[in-house]
């Protein structure tokens, strides 16, 4: 299966990732990865989605699906270099014997010690979902007691951004004030 991460640009409305989520369920899609925040923009909300389908068809039937709601404003199909970065939290089991060598793992991967006890040490790390896969293949031998991963964020490279123009004229977009 080939993975695809989709921008979707939303009006910033309560229940639109409901909807968005609610669609994908109805048809049997699944999600990889999924984040919603805000943009630079009040009225309009950023969707990062990561799919995972066997042929492009099946692709373009999920962006047709999307673009019928009403919210949805733009969605453009990120290319593999663009700029994508996950959040990772872990709590590893770490005593006194262990903690340095942890630590010195961590600082290789550019990760920050956020926590620290006697038997524990939780570490916080940014970066590309390659990268951090990276990091917990090397930390595994520790013993992760907790994880938790944020969705994959991503924007493309270049001076282009999706806010530039709607889609079309389902909802014009205000001006941005300086």
């Amino acid at each position: 299966m080939n993975t695809h991460t989709l921008s979707v640009l939303v009006e910033n409305k309560p229940g639109v990732l409901a909807r968005i989520s609610g669609l994908f369920a109805r048809r049997g899609y699944n999600i990889e990865s999924l984040a919603v925040g805000p943009t630079e923009r009040e009225e309009l909300s950023r969707i990062t989605l990561q799919v995972s389908v066997d042929d492009q068809q099946v692709l373009e039937q999920i962006t047709k699906q999307l673009n019928k709601l009403i919210e949805v404003l733009k969605i453009v199909e990120l290319e593999d270099s663009a700029v994508r970065r996950e959040l990772v939290l872990i709590k590893l089991r770490a005593d006194p014997t262990t903690r340095n060598q942890i630590i010195e793992i961590v600082q290789l991967f550019r990760g920050k010690t956020v926590d620290v006890h006697n038997d524990s040490l939780t570490i916080e790390a940014t970066g590309s979902p390659d990268k951090l896969d990276a990091l917990l293949e090397m930390l595994k031998p520790y013993g992760v007691r907790e994880l938790v991963q944020s969705g994959l964020v991503a924007l493309g490279r270049g001076s282009k951004s999706l806010t530039d123009r709607p889609k079309h004229d389902k909802v014009r977009l205000a001006p941005q004030s300086n």
